[in-house]
Protein backbone atom coordinates (compact mmCIF):
# COMPACT_ATOMS: atom_id res chain seq x y z
CA UNK A 1 0.00 0.00 0.00
CA UNK A 2 1.35 3.52 -0.90
CA UNK A 3 1.25 6.29 1.92
CA UNK A 4 -1.43 8.01 3.14
CA UNK A 5 0.29 11.29 1.90
CA UNK A 6 0.79 9.81 -1.34
CA UNK A 7 -2.80 8.17 -1.66
CA UNK A 8 -4.41 11.85 -0.89
CA UNK A 9 -2.38 13.58 -3.32
CA UNK A 10 -3.49 10.69 -6.21
CA UNK A 11 -7.26 11.57 -4.60
CA UNK A 12 -6.15 15.29 -5.67
CA UNK A 13 -5.26 14.61 -8.79
CA UNK A 14 -8.23 12.62 -9.54
CA UNK A 15 -10.36 15.85 -8.81
CA UNK A 16 -8.40 18.08 -10.30
CA UNK A 17 -5.66 16.76 -12.55
CA UNK A 18 -4.05 19.74 -14.35
CA UNK A 19 -3.95 22.07 -10.74
CA UNK A 20 -1.56 23.82 -10.38
CA UNK A 21 1.22 22.41 -7.74
CA UNK A 22 0.68 25.50 -5.56
CA UNK A 23 -3.27 24.82 -5.45
CA UNK A 24 -2.83 21.12 -5.08
CA UNK A 25 -0.33 21.53 -2.32
CA UNK A 26 -2.13 24.35 -0.43
CA UNK A 27 -5.08 22.09 -0.52
CA UNK A 28 -3.32 19.31 1.28
CA UNK A 29 -1.36 21.42 3.44
CA UNK A 30 2.43 20.76 1.73
CA UNK A 31 4.31 22.86 -0.27
CA UNK A 32 4.07 23.24 -4.09
CA UNK A 33 7.36 21.65 -4.65
CA UNK A 34 6.74 18.70 -1.94
CA UNK A 35 3.72 17.62 -4.36
CA UNK A 36 5.53 17.55 -7.24
CA UNK A 37 8.38 15.82 -5.77
CA UNK A 38 6.30 13.04 -4.84
CA UNK A 39 4.37 12.45 -8.00
CA UNK A 40 7.13 12.39 -9.85
CA UNK A 41 8.71 9.64 -7.64
CA UNK A 42 5.30 8.16 -7.72
CA UNK A 43 5.59 8.11 -11.60
CA UNK A 44 9.19 7.02 -12.01
CA UNK A 45 7.91 4.10 -9.71
CA UNK A 46 5.17 3.35 -12.01
CA UNK A 47 2.82 3.31 -9.07
CA UNK A 48 0.67 5.99 -10.62
CA UNK A 49 0.59 7.61 -14.08
CA UNK A 50 -2.29 10.30 -15.81
CA UNK A 51 -3.75 9.57 -19.17
CA UNK A 52 -6.43 11.66 -21.88
CA UNK A 53 -8.69 9.75 -23.97
CA UNK A 54 -11.93 11.07 -25.44
CA UNK A 55 -15.25 11.29 -24.05
CA UNK A 56 -18.59 12.72 -23.48
CA UNK A 57 -19.86 13.53 -27.33
CA UNK A 58 -16.83 12.40 -28.93
CA UNK A 59 -17.39 8.68 -27.54
CA UNK A 60 -20.96 8.67 -29.40
CA UNK A 61 -19.00 9.72 -32.87
CA UNK A 62 -16.66 6.66 -32.51
CA UNK A 63 -17.55 2.90 -31.98
CA UNK A 64 -17.15 0.71 -28.91
CA UNK A 65 -16.82 -3.43 -28.80
CA UNK A 66 -15.82 -5.37 -25.64
CA UNK A 67 -14.50 -8.71 -27.44
CA UNK A 68 -13.84 -11.97 -25.13
CA UNK A 69 -10.88 -13.87 -26.43
CA UNK A 70 -10.22 -17.89 -26.22
CA UNK A 71 -6.70 -18.95 -26.31
CA UNK A 72 -5.04 -22.12 -27.03
CA UNK A 73 -3.14 -23.20 -23.77
CA UNK A 74 -0.26 -20.83 -22.78
CA UNK A 75 -0.93 -18.72 -25.82
CA UNK A 76 -2.86 -15.99 -23.54
CA UNK A 77 -0.41 -13.81 -22.51
CA UNK A 78 1.59 -13.18 -26.28
CA UNK A 79 -1.96 -12.91 -27.68
CA UNK A 80 -2.15 -10.49 -24.79
CA UNK A 81 0.81 -8.33 -25.76
CA UNK A 82 0.37 -8.65 -29.06
CA UNK A 83 -2.89 -6.78 -28.36
CA UNK A 84 -1.54 -4.43 -26.27
CA UNK A 85 0.47 -2.54 -29.11
CA UNK A 86 -2.47 -1.81 -31.33
CA UNK A 87 -3.63 2.01 -30.40
CA UNK A 88 -7.44 0.57 -31.00
CA UNK A 89 -6.90 -1.52 -28.05
CA UNK A 90 -7.69 0.66 -24.83
CA UNK A 91 -7.22 -2.35 -22.37
CA UNK A 92 -6.19 -5.89 -21.91
CA UNK A 93 -7.03 -8.53 -19.22
CA UNK A 94 -6.60 -11.87 -18.56
CA UNK A 95 -9.70 -13.36 -16.62
CA UNK A 96 -10.47 -16.08 -14.43
CA UNK A 97 -14.23 -16.31 -16.60
CA UNK A 98 -15.96 -17.93 -18.99
CA UNK A 99 -13.02 -16.60 -21.86
CA UNK A 100 -9.23 -15.88 -21.42
CA UNK A 101 -8.78 -12.55 -22.24
CA UNK A 102 -11.11 -9.34 -22.57
CA UNK A 103 -10.17 -6.48 -24.66
CA UNK A 104 -11.93 -2.93 -24.95
CA UNK A 105 -11.88 -1.59 -28.86
CA UNK A 106 -12.39 1.22 -30.11
CA UNK A 107 -12.36 2.35 -33.93
CA UNK A 108 -13.93 4.97 -35.78
CA UNK A 109 -17.17 3.01 -37.34
CA UNK A 110 -18.42 -0.28 -36.85
CA UNK A 111 -16.88 -1.89 -40.27
CA UNK A 112 -13.52 -0.81 -38.91
CA UNK A 113 -14.59 -2.74 -35.49
CA UNK A 114 -15.69 -6.10 -37.86
CA UNK A 115 -12.27 -5.73 -40.00
CA UNK A 116 -9.92 -5.78 -36.59
CA UNK A 117 -11.87 -8.67 -35.18
CA UNK A 118 -12.44 -10.48 -38.45
CA UNK A 119 -8.99 -9.70 -40.22
CA UNK A 120 -6.46 -8.90 -37.68
CA UNK A 121 -7.60 -10.33 -34.15
CA UNK A 122 -9.11 -13.99 -35.09
CA UNK A 123 -5.74 -14.41 -37.64
CA UNK A 124 -3.52 -14.03 -34.35
CA UNK A 125 -1.91 -17.28 -33.59
CA UNK A 126 -2.97 -18.66 -30.65
CA UNK A 127 -6.63 -17.13 -30.80
CA UNK A 128 -9.12 -20.36 -31.04
CA UNK A 129 -12.23 -18.16 -30.65
CA UNK A 130 -13.98 -14.71 -30.13
CA UNK A 131 -17.21 -13.39 -29.51
CA UNK A 132 -18.05 -9.41 -29.76
CA UNK A 133 -20.43 -7.11 -28.39
CA UNK A 134 -21.07 -3.61 -29.27
CA UNK A 135 -21.91 -0.75 -26.65
CA UNK A 136 -24.34 1.53 -27.55
CA UNK A 137 -24.07 3.74 -24.44
CA UNK A 138 -21.35 4.51 -21.90
CA UNK A 139 -22.88 5.60 -18.62
CA UNK A 140 -20.03 5.94 -16.35
CA UNK A 141 -16.22 4.90 -16.61
CA UNK A 142 -13.30 5.24 -14.89
CA UNK A 143 -12.38 8.86 -14.26
CA UNK A 144 -15.24 9.23 -12.08
CA UNK A 145 -13.66 6.70 -9.46
CA UNK A 146 -11.56 8.16 -6.72
CA UNK A 147 -9.41 7.26 -3.94
CA UNK A 148 -11.51 8.33 -1.34
CA UNK A 149 -8.35 9.92 0.67
CA UNK A 150 -9.11 13.57 0.89
CA UNK A 151 -11.69 14.92 3.25
CA UNK A 152 -14.78 16.52 1.74
CA UNK A 153 -13.19 20.20 2.84
CA UNK A 154 -10.20 19.35 0.82
CA UNK A 155 -11.93 17.67 -2.47
CA UNK A 156 -14.26 21.28 -2.12
CA UNK A 157 -10.90 23.09 -2.21
CA UNK A 158 -10.12 21.81 -5.44
CA UNK A 159 -12.91 21.68 -7.41
CA UNK A 160 -13.47 24.66 -9.91
CA UNK A 161 -16.35 26.22 -11.42
CA UNK A 162 -18.24 24.24 -14.02
CA UNK A 163 -17.18 26.30 -16.94
CA UNK A 164 -20.32 27.40 -19.89
CA UNK A 165 -20.96 25.66 -22.97
CA UNK A 166 -23.06 26.77 -26.16
CA UNK A 167 -23.14 25.58 -29.22
CA UNK A 168 -22.26 22.38 -30.99
CA UNK A 169 -18.85 21.32 -30.55
CA UNK A 170 -16.29 21.75 -33.00
CA UNK A 171 -13.73 19.03 -33.30
CA UNK A 172 -10.82 18.70 -35.83
CA UNK A 173 -7.99 17.30 -36.77
CA UNK A 174 -6.24 19.85 -33.68
CA UNK A 175 -8.39 18.52 -31.67
CA UNK A 176 -7.20 15.12 -32.14
CA UNK A 177 -3.93 16.10 -32.08
CA UNK A 178 -4.24 17.73 -28.44
CA UNK A 179 -6.01 14.86 -27.04
CA UNK A 180 -3.15 12.84 -28.12
CA UNK A 181 -0.11 15.07 -26.87
CA UNK A 182 -2.28 14.59 -23.60
CA UNK A 183 -2.35 10.91 -23.66
CA UNK A 184 1.65 11.50 -23.77
CA UNK A 185 1.53 14.53 -20.99
CA UNK A 186 -1.83 15.52 -19.26
CA UNK A 187 -0.05 17.70 -17.06
CA UNK A 188 1.68 19.51 -19.84
CA UNK A 189 1.22 23.40 -19.79
CA UNK A 190 -0.38 25.18 -22.91
CA UNK A 191 2.92 26.68 -24.34
CA UNK A 192 4.63 22.82 -24.25
CA UNK A 193 1.51 21.83 -25.95
CA UNK A 194 1.55 24.62 -28.68
CA UNK A 195 5.07 23.87 -29.71
CA UNK A 196 4.67 20.10 -29.91
CA UNK A 197 1.50 21.13 -31.82
CA UNK A 198 2.48 23.80 -33.99
CA UNK A 199 0.10 26.76 -32.87
CA UNK A 200 -0.52 29.60 -30.91
CA UNK A 201 -0.45 28.94 -27.47
CA UNK A 202 -3.84 30.87 -26.99
CA UNK A 203 -5.60 28.23 -29.52
CA UNK A 204 -4.20 25.46 -27.44
CA UNK A 205 -6.13 27.62 -24.37
CA UNK A 206 -8.71 27.87 -26.25
CA UNK A 207 -9.54 24.36 -27.52
CA UNK A 208 -8.49 23.07 -24.61
CA UNK A 209 -10.75 24.47 -22.35
CA UNK A 210 -13.73 23.78 -24.62
CA UNK A 211 -12.49 20.31 -24.63
CA UNK A 212 -12.49 19.87 -21.10
CA UNK A 213 -15.94 22.04 -20.33
CA UNK A 214 -17.88 19.72 -22.38
CA UNK A 215 -16.28 16.29 -20.79
CA UNK A 216 -15.04 15.81 -24.86
CA UNK A 217 -11.55 14.97 -23.47
CA UNK A 218 -11.03 13.04 -19.73
CA UNK A 219 -8.00 13.60 -17.58
CA UNK A 220 -7.77 10.34 -15.55
CA UNK A 221 -4.94 9.54 -12.65
CA UNK A 222 -4.21 6.38 -12.10
CA UNK A 223 -2.58 3.89 -8.90
CA UNK A 224 -1.55 0.86 -9.67
CA UNK A 225 -3.52 -2.01 -8.48
CA UNK A 226 -1.66 -4.10 -5.82
CA UNK A 227 -1.80 -0.43 -4.55
CA UNK A 228 -4.46 0.29 -4.23
CA UNK A 229 -7.23 0.46 -1.33
CA UNK A 230 -9.32 -1.66 -3.92
CA UNK A 231 -6.92 -4.11 -5.73
CA UNK A 232 -9.27 -6.41 -6.92
CA UNK A 233 -11.39 -6.18 -10.44
CA UNK A 234 -14.15 -7.59 -11.33
CA UNK A 235 -16.66 -8.08 -14.41
CA UNK A 236 -20.37 -8.49 -13.91
CA UNK A 237 -22.47 -9.00 -17.29
CA UNK A 238 -25.86 -7.95 -15.86
CA UNK A 239 -29.81 -8.22 -17.43
CA UNK A 240 -32.31 -5.36 -16.84
CA UNK A 241 -36.07 -4.90 -18.42
CA UNK A 242 -35.33 -2.67 -21.09
CA UNK A 243 -37.65 0.01 -19.67
CA UNK A 244 -35.57 -0.02 -16.31
CA UNK A 245 -32.30 0.19 -17.95
CA UNK A 246 -31.88 3.73 -17.81
CA UNK A 247 -32.52 4.32 -14.58
CA UNK A 248 -30.79 0.68 -13.51
CA UNK A 249 -27.39 2.25 -15.15
CA UNK A 250 -27.55 5.66 -13.06
CA UNK A 251 -28.13 3.74 -9.97
CA UNK A 252 -25.22 1.95 -10.81
CA UNK A 253 -23.03 4.77 -11.63
CA UNK A 254 -23.37 5.74 -8.46
CA UNK A 255 -21.64 3.53 -6.08
CA UNK A 256 -18.13 3.64 -5.25
CA UNK A 257 -16.59 0.50 -6.12
CA UNK A 258 -17.81 1.14 -10.12
CA UNK A 259 -15.56 1.76 -12.40
CA UNK A 260 -17.24 1.22 -15.56
CA UNK A 261 -21.05 0.96 -16.57
CA UNK A 262 -21.51 -0.05 -20.36
CA UNK A 263 -24.97 -0.62 -22.31
CA UNK A 264 -24.13 -4.32 -24.68
CA UNK A 265 -25.76 -5.60 -27.47
CA UNK A 266 -26.05 -9.12 -26.09
CA UNK A 267 -28.25 -11.41 -24.01
CA UNK A 268 -26.53 -9.11 -21.30
CA UNK A 269 -27.70 -5.86 -21.84
CA UNK A 270 -25.55 -4.34 -18.99
CA UNK A 271 -21.86 -4.87 -18.19
CA UNK A 272 -20.46 -3.46 -14.41
CA UNK A 273 -16.49 -3.19 -13.61
CA UNK A 274 -15.76 -2.75 -10.17
CA UNK A 275 -12.72 -2.47 -8.14
CA UNK A 276 -13.22 -4.06 -4.90
CA UNK A 277 -11.01 -4.59 -1.52
CA UNK A 278 -11.09 -8.51 -2.01
CA UNK A 279 -12.20 -10.59 -4.40
CA UNK A 280 -14.24 -12.20 -1.36
CA UNK A 281 -16.27 -8.53 -1.75
CA UNK A 282 -17.66 -9.82 -4.89
CA UNK A 283 -20.42 -12.19 -3.00
CA UNK A 284 -21.58 -9.48 -0.69
CA UNK A 285 -22.02 -6.87 -3.57
CA UNK A 286 -23.96 -8.78 -5.52
CA UNK A 287 -26.27 -9.36 -2.78
CA UNK A 288 -26.47 -5.70 -2.01
CA UNK A 289 -27.65 -5.51 -5.94
CA UNK A 290 -30.08 -8.10 -5.65
CA UNK A 291 -31.91 -6.44 -2.49
CA UNK A 292 -31.71 -3.18 -4.34
CA UNK A 293 -32.62 -3.72 -7.74
CA UNK A 294 -34.54 -6.72 -7.76
CA UNK A 295 -35.32 -6.78 -11.43
CA UNK A 296 -32.08 -7.27 -12.08
CA UNK A 297 -30.25 -10.52 -12.87
CA UNK A 298 -26.57 -11.27 -12.96
CA UNK A 299 -25.91 -13.17 -16.05
CA UNK A 300 -22.38 -13.93 -15.49
CA UNK A 301 -19.37 -12.94 -13.42
CA UNK A 302 -15.50 -12.30 -14.03
CA UNK A 303 -12.41 -11.53 -12.11
CA UNK A 304 -9.24 -10.00 -13.62
CA UNK A 305 -6.14 -12.29 -12.65
CA UNK A 306 -3.75 -10.16 -14.12
CA UNK A 307 -4.13 -6.55 -16.24
CA UNK A 308 -1.72 -6.04 -19.71
CA UNK A 309 -2.65 -2.83 -20.33
CA UNK A 310 -5.05 0.03 -18.88
CA UNK A 311 -6.44 2.68 -20.91
CA UNK A 312 -3.25 3.17 -23.05
CA UNK A 313 -0.52 2.12 -20.66
CA UNK A 314 1.14 -1.09 -20.61
CA UNK A 315 1.43 -3.21 -17.06
CA UNK A 316 4.15 -5.23 -16.45
CA UNK A 317 3.72 -8.58 -13.60
CA UNK A 318 3.09 -6.56 -10.76
CA UNK A 319 0.59 -4.09 -12.14
CA UNK A 320 3.58 -1.00 -12.65
CA UNK A 321 3.12 1.17 -15.40
CA UNK A 322 6.10 0.16 -17.91
CA UNK A 323 5.00 2.11 -21.01
CA UNK A 324 2.42 4.09 -23.07
CA UNK A 325 0.78 3.86 -26.01
CA UNK A 326 -0.98 6.27 -27.60
CA UNK A 327 -4.81 5.77 -27.70
CA UNK A 328 -5.03 7.14 -31.47
CA UNK A 329 -8.32 5.75 -31.99
CA UNK A 330 -9.12 7.77 -35.41
CA UNK A 331 -6.00 6.01 -36.93
CA UNK A 332 -7.29 3.58 -39.83
CA UNK A 333 -7.57 -0.27 -38.32
CA UNK A 334 -4.47 -2.08 -39.79
CA UNK A 335 -4.99 -6.19 -40.58
CA UNK A 336 -1.71 -6.77 -38.53
CA UNK A 337 -1.43 -5.81 -35.37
Amino acid sequence: MLSESDLKLLDALQTRPRATWAVLGQALGIGAVTAARRWEALVARGQAWLTAYPGGELVAQLALAFVEIDCAPGSALAVAQRLAADPHVATVEYLAGHCDLHIHLVAPTLRAISDYVLHSLSALPGVTGTRTVVSPRLFTEGSRWRVRAISPGEREALVSPAARTSGPLRFGELDQALILALGEDARASAASLAVALGVGASTVRRRLDALLARGAVRLRCEIARPLSPAPVTAMLWLRVPPDKLETTARSLAMLPEVRMCAALSGAANLMLVVWLGSQHDLLPLEGALAAKLPWLEIVDRAVTLRGIKLMGHLLDDEGLAVGHLPLDFWSPVTRNP
